[in-house]
This record gives C-alpha cells, structure tokens and sequence, in this order.
C-alpha cells in the first residue's frame, strides 16, 4: 500500500494530509498555524502589510506531518511514496546566492521586508499601477496573458516596492523566489538559487513569464520601468516546470525531520487554488470556487477551445499551470470571508474595549465570556439574516474591501455599503455582504462569459463551502447556477496529493490520479427561482454603486 503527502500552506496556516494513493482515503491530517503571524508580528494592516516569516512555514511543516504520522496506522511512513506543496501567490521573497531567503540572515532575522510578501500584501499599488503603464505603451504587452491588468499583490510589483523602500534588502538581493518553489528546493537540498525549480503556475500567473517572449519580461522593459531592477532577470530563470514533475528527494536532515525515509519524491509547487481545483477533480467548463478569507476561480479549457483568446480582466490563463496539457484560468476576489471577519471584528469593540476592562467579573469569567460571545457572532448573524426577505432590506454593499482582484485587477478601489437607514440592523449589514461576495462572484462569471469561456457547472471547495449554507445558496441563487460541493474540507492538500502520487509514478497523469482519488460530494445547492429574479434586479444596483465607488477611488 502506497502512500502521499499534500501539504496546503494557507494564509494563516499549513494543513498536511496523508492519502492512500490507490483509494483517496484521507489517512491522517493536521492544521498547524504560524506562531508568528497569530500574534501580528511583521503587518501593518492600516498600510496593506502583510508579511510572514519563512521559519513559520519551516516549523509548522515538521510539526504537521509529525503529528499526521503520530495518528497514522504503524507503516505508514516507510510507505510514502512522494510529497507535493501548494502555498498562497504572488508570496516572493528575496533571497541570496544559496538561495536562502534574506530573513533567515541574522542580519535580516527582524526585517518585515527581507521576509515573504504575502499574496494579500497590497503596499506595491504604486509600483503595479507603473508597470500597467509601460506595458500599454510597449512593443510586447507582458500583461496580455495576465488579463491585461497587473495587479499589486503580484511579483514584479512587490519585488519593486521592496528595492525601492529598503536599502538594506536591495544591496543583499540576490534573486527572488516564490513560497510554492522554495519549499520543494529546501527539503530537496538546493544550495543555489540558480538551481530551484520554477512553478509554471507562479511565473506564468504572476511574473509575466511566457514563452512567446522567451520567459520573463526582457531586460529592457525591466530596467525601463525602473534601473534597480538590472540583472534580476539574467539571475533568476528562462525554464518553468508543471507540478506533476519530480524536484528531487528528501534530504536526510529533512527527511529525519520529518519522520521519513530519503526515497520520499517531492514534486514541484504551484498556488494553492490551482491544486485545490484538481483535489475538486476540476473537468474543461468546470467554473471551481476556491472559498476561504478570498476567492480563487479556477477553469481549465484545451488549446483549440482557447486558441488565440485573450481573456480580459483574470488573473492569467496560463498553459499547465492546473491540468499539465491543458490552459489553466484563474480569476478571484481579493476578499471573501475577509468580509465577513471584517465585519465580527467591528462587532467586538464592545468586547474587546470595555467588557475586557469590566471589574464587575473576574478576569478569566471575562475572557471566557469574551470567548463565547465571539464565536457565536457569525452563527447568530446568519440566523438573523436568513429571515430577512431579499427584497425587504434597502442595504447594497460591494465587495472591494481589499480591493478588485477580478474582473479588472484594482487594489485601490474601496469597499461601499449603501442604502443605510435607522432600521439598519446587524443582521441586514451581514446580509447585504454576503450578497455582495455573491454579487462579485457573478461579476466574475459574467466576464468569463463576455470573452467566450463556457461554463457548465460550479464547483465549491474549502471552510465556507462545507459550513456556511446560506453562503451557499445565495451564491447559487445570484449565479443562477448548481452549486456542488465537495466532500473533502482539505481539496487543496488532495490535490497536492495528487501531484505528489504522480510525480513518484504510482500515476502516469494527473488525471489518472484524479481518477483514483477524487473525494465525491457532498451537497449540492439548486438556485430558487424566486430568488434568482429579484437578486437579478439588485446585481443592477450592485453594477451602478460599484460604478460610482470606482469612478470616485
């Protein structure tokens, strides 16, 4: 009996998972979060930084698949087979000649900006808006196959908006890594940046990489746009690779680590959403909603469907970067469940400001107290808002709170809530956000459609897939569409196992691997027809205040 491990690096958290090759079985899995990040260290939410520390990814990794093995039945581990990452992008960091990403210096060990810049990180707007203007006047437009629109939570952007603020880090700068590929290089042992392996997925979605151009953006673009970026390109690299293709095998210090054996293959990386669109077992006109703190919309098409389209307003469409052989599409939204924790989070001042500071109870009567009251919130909220009729509350939200990721990346937009008056309730407020997500999500569809994307059917996977049905039926309502979703709560680690199973051989392809190991299920919501026809009138009032607050950002 063979098994494989997919590690899901989240934004806040890593899930390993151990699956038996030849059924799918989830043998074991494990949810770990970063130490650092859960105490706030290296953001500053109030200028969009958000950095993470990659001993975070190192210590939760060993103590994930530690724990997965701890529950696993005894033989497991000399049975794995392979191991496969997915991580969230754009996260770059640089690094130096090893390859060794600059906050692992001592010198750097407690600068925000020698760390990786994580995907939501929206400090480099300046820089994005810079590179959106050199490529509408260039003889190649680097962004054709990016939707047209840089974004600033990509690459080239962040990269950018580090040299220019940090001296320090742009005199140590060597070259520039994505979480996906340096994950893969360190367990397997690389010591030379020149040598790390490059996700087709990252490069081609975020770093403007294509072979139409030879790679990344010529050297002349680059410095153009600005002269700290000379050399990069001659140091980073020309080749990018699919995930299904093996990077090489476990060190026998990581493989100690961790609990296994040195015959471990470990496959290469790609971003989070790409995987988990497989683990959803993702078929051509399959529209896969990957629903966490944002969204990540996922398809894949053949070469003749796609042929010379150019997709405006996505995130990429990208050639392997999900099914190898086929054309991976990704679009998304910038804030999902974001939204909604924005929203408790505003709710809990009372709590945190003045309860907390109570002298009528004791202190862990307070905390208790705290505690239960803010993990009731949104449960007690949805049970408010399902009782509200759609057409009774005059509230009208966008979804821009972190800016628009699709259609038409702009991150300087701003979230709007409309329509408030004196009977405004919580409940109402709550509602008003949740259509807006689903608002943003038909906003995103309907580009697809306008650019000649067929979609068949919907697909969703992750937390809120699996646990928020009213989330979930008003998306279905709003997309007028069939929402399945699937069974598995860890589709992004399932995937990842599935490129890990391919890449040490036990399947020739992806698909085959998709074929074995798919999870099934579990529901699947059917849009009410009375709903999709007054939410069709209030997307109308959606499009026009989202119209407004753009031409006013």
């Amino acid at each position: 009996m063979k098994y494989v491990i997919g590690v899901d690096y989240g934004s806040d958290s890593v899930r390993a998972l151990i699956v038996n090759t030849g059924t799918g079985e989830e043998v074991a899995t494990s949810v770990k979060y970063y130490p650092r990040w859960e105490e706030g260290k290296y953001c500053n939410p109030s200028k969009n930084q958000y950095r993470q520390h990659p001993l975070d990814y190192l210590e939760v990794l060993e103590a994930s698949i530690k724990e997965c093995l701890s529950t696993s039945p005894e033989g497991t581990a000399e049975n794995i087979v392979g191991i496969a990452f997915d991580t969230t992008g754009s996260t770059p960091v640089f690094t130096n000649e090893a390859g060794t990403p600059l906050s692992l210096l001592p010198e750097f060990a407690e600068n925000p900006n020698a760390m990786f810049v994580l995907w939501k990180d929206h400090t480099a707007i300046k820089e994005a808006t810079e590179i959106n203007e050199l490529a509408s006047k260039w003889e190649i437009d680097y962004t054709s196959y990016e939707g047209g629109v840089y974004s600033s939570e990509w690459y080239w952007a962040k990269a950018l908006h580090i040299l220019r603020q940090d001296e320090s880090v742009r005199k140590a700068a060597y070259s520039i890594v994505e979480h996906c590929e340096w994950i893969p290089a360190i367990l397997t042992g690389v010591t030379k940046s020149s040598d790390i392996v490059r996700s087709r997925c990252a490069c081609g979605h975020k770093a403007m990489w294509n072979e139409k151009w030879d790679g990344l953006p010529g050297e002349e673009f680059l410095t153009t746009l600005d002269p700290l970026l000379s050399g990069f390109r001659d140091r980073l690299f020309e080749k990018t690779f699919t995930a299904e293709k093996p990077v090489g095998k476990l060190t026998e210090e990581w493989a100690k680590r961790l609990g296994l054996t040195t015959n471990v293959v470990v496959a290469g990386g790609a971003f989070d959403c790409h995987m988990g669109a497989v683990g959803a077992n993702i078929k051509p006109y399959t529209f896969v909603r990957v629903i966490g703190t944002s969204t990540c919309d996922i398809m894949v098409a053949s070469r003749e469907d796609i042929g010379d389209n150019l997709i405006r307003g996505i995130c990429g469409q990208v050639e392997g970067s999900v099914i190898p052989g086929m054309i991976g599409l990704e679009a998304g939204q910038s804030a999902f469940g974001d939204i909604y924790a924005w929203f408790k989070h505003v709710l809990e001042f009372p709590l945190n400001n003045i309860l907390s500071k109570s002298t009528v109870i004791d202190d862990e009567a307070k905390q208790k107290l705290i505690k239960e009251t803010t993990d009731k919130i949104i449960p007690a909220l949805t049970i408010e808002a399902e009782k509200t009729p759609i057409d009774e509350s005059t509230v009208i939200a966008t979804d821009w709170m972190n800016g628009r990721r699709t259609p038409d990346a702009n991150q300087k937009l701003t979230g709007t809530i409309a329509g408030l008056t004196l009977g405004s309730t919580a409940p109402r407020i709550f509602r008003a956000l949740v259509e807006a997500t689903a608002f943003g999500s038909r906003a995103i569809v309907e580009r697809m459609r306008d650019e000649g994307v067929r979609i068949d059917n919907v697909i969703g996977i992750g937390g809120i897939a699996l646990k928020s049905p009213f989330v979930m039926q008003t998306l279905s309502d709003v997309l007028n569409m069939p929402i399945k979703v699937c069974k598995t709560e860890q589709a992004c680690a399932l995937g990842a196992a599935m490129f890990a199973a391919t890449a040490a051989g036990v399947y020739v392809t992806v698909e085959d691997a998709q074929e074995a190991m798919n999870s099934g299920f579990e529901h699947e919501y059917i849009p009410n027809p009375e709903n999709v026809e007054i939410y069709s009138s209030l997307y109308e009032q959606y499009q026009k205040i989202g119209e407004f607050t753009a031409t006013h950002a």
